[in-house]
């Protein structure tokens, strides 16, 4: 029974295929595949026992199931499921696991709407605590609300591992819950889907925790980069180039509260809807903690006449500008209270290739060896010890470096 599951009061479908599609539209899993698992829907409310080998799940065209959907209907929690490289058009499915893993096999699975959806959100919905999800491809998730996303997270917490959006909606949607945590490593966030503003490439609701590694969030349309309503934010290293797109925001906190923003080369294409960059508290603050940290970033501003870096609310109990390098606009007007130094406006060609955003400082540049120590926040160093390594990788910072500005360190 492809994507759809049942609490473990209930028993086992009937075989009947009808029965089973009948049951699929009412729980919202449209425009499933007819392929069908032949093992009976487990429990999904008990976690496993403490030291227990983890159950696998095999899946893949010439295993004993070959849909992401009926091996949702099976998976009990704590499975590992493996999955087959390929193709899995219209395969949509519904996780509510604790203790999941969905791991790729032999290369990239790739997720294909060919205009199905779960529960009218996304190719996948996910509601289960600890899920972790590595070498999947969501591509071309559509509702008829127009908010579709590779990823809906529901409820629970998530751990995304080499994983890639591309012609979605929305590349991944968060509900709204305190709850919720959210990890984000190597991953690909673009080409957005054309939309009204809605499309973002992430957008992540009012949940406790979002953490962004060594991921590249690119090609916007109308819509942000990255979107986060979290009450703790951690973005380090990461690439959010909008180059050929027309994204809103590269990088927007909505609400606020504590952003830890370090290492990231983010970049404004001269066709951008919004002239900013970065916008914090823009609708508003939220929640008791509000703290913008902007360390060792390097901004590269497109947009002819210049656009503006940085738009943070009044209101935030501290907001600190260090080491960051700003290339295009020439101008980063202080806000009231900011803590604001160490910062250097440069031309595209202090970089190895600026034009290509590759914008490592020159061997040459005298910014090397410029930067001041930024301290710590929660016991957190914000001191850079990786770089970002395109495409959606990390490299380690040589103990001996000496401390430049920017997200380059090597």
């Amino acid at each position: 029974m492809p994507g759809c599951w049942l609490p473990s009061t209930a028993r086992a479908l009937d075989a009947a295929d009808a029965d089973r599609r009948q049951l699929c539209a009412r729980l919202g899993l449209i425009g499933m595949l007819p392929l069908w698992a032949s093992a009976p829907v487990q429990a999904l409310t008990t976690r496993p026992e403490p030291g227990a080998p983890p159950a696998r799940l095999k899946v893949g065209p010439q295993e004993a199931i070959r849909t992401l959907a009926a091996a949702a209907a099976q998976a009990a929690p704590g499975t590992v499921v493996e999955v087959q490289a390929g193709d899995y058009p219209g395969d949509v499915a519904v996780w509510p696991q604790h203790d999941l893993t969905l791991r790729a096999i032999g290369g990239r699975v790739r997720v294909i709407a060919n205009g199905a959806h779960a529960q009218g959100k996304g190719l996948f919905v996910c509601t289960g605590e600890r899920q972790r999800i590595e070498g999947f491809d969501f591509i071309g998730a559509r509702v008829p609300d127009r908010n579709g996303a590779g990823i809906r997270l529901e409820r629970g917490s998530l751990s995304l591992k080499d994983c890639r959006f591309h012609d979605n909606e929305n590349g991944l949607l968060s509900a709204n819950d305190p709850s919720i945590t959210l990890d984000i490593d190597g991953c690909d966030f673009g080409a957005i889907a054309p939309g009204e503003g809605r499309t973002h490439n992430c957008y992540v609701g009012a949940i406790a925790r979002l953490s962004v590694t060594g991921s590249y969030f690119h090609h916007g349309h109308s819509g942000h980069l990255l979107k986060s309503r979290a009450a703790v934010h951690h973005v380090f290293y990461n690439r959010f180039s909008d180059e050929t797109g027309r994204a809103s925001f590269e990088l927007e906190f909505p609400n606020g509260g504590l952003a830890l923003v370090v290492g990231n080369l983010i970049q404004q294409s001269p066709r951008t809807d919004n002239f900013h960059l970065i916008a914090y508290g823009n609708e508003g603050l939220s929640g008791p903690r509000h703290e913008l940290h902007l360390i060792n970033n390097t901004l590269i501003d497109l947009r002819q006449p210049g656009g503006v870096y940085l738009r943070a609310a009044p209101g935030a109990q501290r907001v600190r500008l260090i080491n960051n390098l700003l290339a295009g606009q020439r101008s980063l007007p202080p806000g009231a209270g900011w803590e604001q130094h160490h910062n250097h406006f440069v031309g595209l060609d202090h970089f190895v290739d600026g034009k290509s955003l590759d914008a490592r400082l020159r061997a040459d540049s005298p910014l090397r060896g410029r930067a001041v120590e930024p301290g710590r926040v929660d016991g957190i160093a914000l001191r850079p010890t990786r770089q970002y390594q395109h495409p959606c990788g990390l490299m380690d910072v040589p103990p001996q470096t000496p401390y430049s500005p920017g997200a380059f360190q090597v």
